[in-house]
């Protein structure tokens, strides 16, 4: 299971409201190939759910956690860092034996 930083899920929300994405609109959290490290993680907004999805919910806001994604992602915290140095949403992922050095893609 993953879960998501209150941060985290503010920002999300702040997006769809701002983007006015229509409504029933969720995170789709995912990992695709590729990167420097092997595996990337994907983020994204979908109004519609897929075969195998896992939908959860953290504060009133819905998650598709693709169902390829679960193993790499167990236990995996979302979390976004807005400071100085670097803005964006940040994956504290305890699976991840390596990461790139922008923490956009992993391997394990």
């Amino acid at each position: 299971m993953i879960s998501l930083t209150d941060k985290a899920i503010s920002e999300v929300k702040r997006i769809i409201s701002d983007q006015k994405l229509e409504e029933g609109t969720h995170l789709r959290v995912g990992v695709s190939g590729g990167g420097c490290s092997g595996l990337s993680y994907v983020l994204g907004f979908d109004a519609e759910t897929k075969d195998g999805d896992k939908m959860l919910e953290f504060g009133g806001l819905e998650v598709a956690l693709s169902a390829d994604a679960e193993p790499y992602l167990e236990n995996t915290v979302i979390d976004f860092n807005d400071d100085v140095t670097k803005r964006g949403f940040v994956f504290n992922n305890p699976n991840a034996s390596g990461t790139c050095g922008c923490g956009s893609s992993f391997s394990v």
